[in-house]
């Protein structure tokens, strides 16, 4: 049996070449807006996160209301913490903390590492790991070492290193600042921390990689100098030291640093 097509079979025609070279145009348009447009989105893209970056920034720097408008937001200042200037007035029959700072303006200032242990002890609702006299002398430390490594060299500020107002001159009061530091740091000495050498070697790092060295057995000062100038806090003074962070090397570390932060304050009877 033969089938026989319902339509008759045309032949196929060839197209036009006008027609060809309009189509291909056509799609060229196309592909270019779709590329014009294509950049354009990754373009807005790139704004908005750019734009979301500051937007974290400034949020991050911000200056509370509090401190007023004359103090401007800077990222490179870093972490900072409100200070309150405070004196015991007479108020009534009674004395009482009133706030003197000026137009009723918080100050601020660095915030360091001593900040962020109380920072941490406060979240975890704990005591802080150190007293107010230890944190003291240690923020005491570090401006001398900060003050005596820049007083005096070339090109400082000529109203920074003048005298005091007791008459003494620059000298003077460079040699006293010296005498202080070298006092704090005789008081320290320079063997190692006792409480850490009672820990056994075996619990003092997780298992060594090939090459690398053993724990150090470092003195207070080192731990004095870690934390207070290079402001790290206990576990990553310890990691410096090639020490593992676990929680007993890490309660002998801080057990060590009130030791010589008391230390540093010297007798008091």
């Amino acid at each position: 049996m033969v089938f026989k097509p319902s339509q008759p079979l045309t032949k196929p025609t060839k197209p036009n070449l006008c027609t060809r070279k309009a189509t291909d145009s056509r799609m060229k348009e196309k592909g270019r807006n779709m590329l014009i447009n294509a950049k354009a989105t990754k373009v807005e893209l790139m704004s908005m996160a750019v734009a979301a970056r500051l937007e974290a920034v400034r949020s991050a720097v911000a200056v509370p209301a509090a401190c007023g408008p004359d103090i401007a937001p800077a990222p490179a200042r870093g972490g900072f913490v409100l200070v309150r200037n405070l004196e015991l007035l007479p108020v009534g029959d009674r004395v009482e903390a009133v706030h003197r700072g000026y137009g009723g303006r918080a100050a601020i200032r660095q915030a360091d590492a001593f900040d962020a242990m109380l920072a941490a002890a406060a979240r975890r609702k704990q005591p802080s790991p150190l007293t107010h006299g230890q944190i003291s002398i240690g923020r005491r430390y570090r401006d001398l070492v900060e003050l005596l490594a820049s007083d005096g060299t070339k090109l400082s500020s000529l109203e920074a290193s003048c005298g005091g107002p007791d008459a003494r001159d620059w000298m003077d009061r460079r040699l006293a600042f010296s005498r202080e530091l070298e006092a704090m740091r005789r008081r320290l000495g320079v063997g190692p921390v006792m409480v850490l050498r009672r820990i056994r070697p075996s619990q003092r790092h997780r298992d060594l990689a090939p090459g690398e060295r053993a724990p150090e057995i470092f003195t207070r000062r080192d731990l004095v100098d870690a934390v207070c100038l290079k402001g790290l806090s206990i576990k990553q003074a310890l990691k410096t030291f090639r020490w593992s962070d676990s929680g007993r090397n890490c309660r002998a570390a801080m057990e060590a640093l009130s030791a010589s932060l008391d230390a540093m304050i010297g007798y008091r009877g």
